[in-house]
């Protein structure tokens, strides 16, 4: 049995968009320190993109190995955030398929000739169900991985309950600010407006396809072993209490990129643009708005032109992450524009950074965030004020609890005007409140990941779990063969 233990091999397996790919490979870090075997499930569009940054992280370490399957979706595909819906079609009907079919080989066998032994766990994404079932149903323990925030599962975990009580559908014009009462433990401070944006889309007769993907997934949750999250309870103990009721067992074991940080190289499928560092170098201390709207976030110009001024008004130097794909035909012209407006030396604009240098660097004073959860945790971490303006799934959420909850930051959701902007801006630049806040959550976080910390005991039960499961499961498979 022991040996068994020894030899656990955890096939992981995340969603194909940037976010997840970065918590993945931040746990996977953890397993290979702990001693553990990782194949590492890539889509072969997302390998290929990789290119050699893929092939230097597995030669820094014989136990991670990336193989892939394909995404159902053709090569020419934006995969956007418009097409997340068919996204998640193409995994459902077409990579199922091969991973079933990879995962079979991989059970039997390392499955190459690179001496890995048998896969012996699946931890899969938790809105990819079909990856656990299919697992369990070859005879490998599956834990779901959900990447975002305890409190988003659960406010996903409780929809089919707001529409039993018909506190949803929303209805026509109503108030966004009304008090939603019916998700466990957010009761006093919880508003329609901080529920997963597609709720506002809700009808009796039109129900919006990604988000009954997510509740019937995160509902789906309860089959898996165990539900892992990139949490830690300091920051969301009552959203997790009342998951741990729900589910057959619960690990709160973040916030890894701080406790497990993967080469940067490894996780970006973008190009980070290193230079914005030696320009935060040439900055005063404290006195850079940092703006990021992550992987997914679009905005049309307009919105670009009220986020420039405000920005422009407050007299701070920025840095502002633009990606590509942000401002469709517009980008050009917007780039120029920013530069324009803020004068020489006063702007940044770059199509992606290394987020996690930026937000530790000297010069930076507030993150304008889209309150994903990586970049929410990235910001808890270094102790940065947060000035939140959620995009759509899991933001809305995240970013009330930055406001109302923990108090680091300040909430911009629905809202682009350039007069707002300028203002929240600066009360997260100039609050020594908001600073202090943010500087003990810090803190407390710090104390979370450290030696002997509810997250680092919790990450330790974890990987002992999996060993637990996989030797089962060896056990299990020598008693099939008698």
């Amino acid at each position: 049995m022991a040996d068994a233990a020894d030899m656990a091999h955890v096939l992981v397996f995340p969603i194909p968009a940037q976010g997840h790919l970065n918590s993945f490979l931040h746990f996977s870090t953890g397993l290979l320190r702990a001693g553990l075997h990782v194949t590492f499930l890539h889509t072969d569009h997302n390998l290929r993109r990789l290119g050699a940054a893929a092939r230097e992280a597995t030669a820094a370490s014989p136990r991670l190995r990336f193989l892939s399957v394909p995404d159902g979706l053709p090569d020419d595909d934006p995969r956007d955030v418009g097409g997340i819906p068919q996204l998640m079609e193409g995994l459902r009907m077409t990579t199922s398929a091969a991973y079933r079919d990879l995962l079979a080989t991989l059970r039997r066998a390392g499955g190459t000739a690179d001496g890995f032994p048998p896969v012996t766990c699946v931890v899969a994404d938790g809105i990819m169900p079909f990856a656990w079932d299919v697992a369990e149903e070859l005879g490998v323990p599956a834990i779901a991985y959900r990447t975002v925030s305890a409190c988003s599962v659960l406010a996903y975990l409780s929809v089919p309950k707001l529409i039993e009580r018909r506190e949803l559908p929303f209805p026509e014009g109503g108030d966004l600010d009304e008090p939603i009462r019916s998700v466990p433990g957010m009761e006093s401070f919880l508003r329609r407006r901080d529920l997963p944006v597609q709720c506002r889309s809700l009808t009796k007769t039109d129900q919006d396809p990604l988000l009954e993907a997510v509740v019937a997934a995160t509902v789906q949750s309860r089959k898996a072993r165990a539900l892992m999250l990139n949490t830690t309870a300091s920051l969301e103990r009552p959203s997790l209490t009342h998951l741990a009721r729900e589910m057959r067992d619960v690990f709160a074991v973040g916030p890894l990129h701080a406790m497990s940080p993967a080469p940067a190289v490894a996780t970006s499928l973008w190009r980070h643009d290193y230079g914005c560092l030696a320009w935060l170098d040439s900055q005063a201390e404290r006195s850079v708005v940092y703006i990021s709207l992550g992987s997914l976030t679009v905005i049309s110009h307009e919105q670009f032109t009220e986020f420039l001024h405000g920005l422009v008004a407050t007299g701070y130097p920025f840095l502002w992450v633009l990606r590509p794909d942000m401002l469709g035909a517009s980008q050009d012209a917007a780039l120029r524009e920013a530069v324009d407006a803020a004068g020489e030396g006063r702007s940044c604009v770059v199509p992606w950074v290394p987020q996690r240098d930026v937000l530790r660097h000297r010069a930076v004073g507030c993150f304008l965030t889209h309150s994903g959860w990586n970049s929410t945790i990235e910001g808890i971490v270094e102790g940065v004020p947060m000035v939140c303006w959620p995009f759509f799934a899991d933001q809305q959420i995240n970013s009330r609890f930055v406001g109302a909850v923990w108090r680091n930051g300040l909430d911009m959701k629905d809202v682009c005007e350039r007069d707002v902007v300028e203002r929240t801006v600066r009360v997260a630049m100039e609050s020594a409140d908001v600073r202090r806040t943010a500087r003990a959550l810090a803190e407390q976080v710090e104390r979370d990941i450290a030696d002997g910390g509810s997250s680092a005991l919790e990450f330790k039960r974890l990987v002992s779990f999996i060993k637990d499961l996989s030797a089962s499961a060896a056990e299990n498979d020598l008693q099939n063969k008698e």
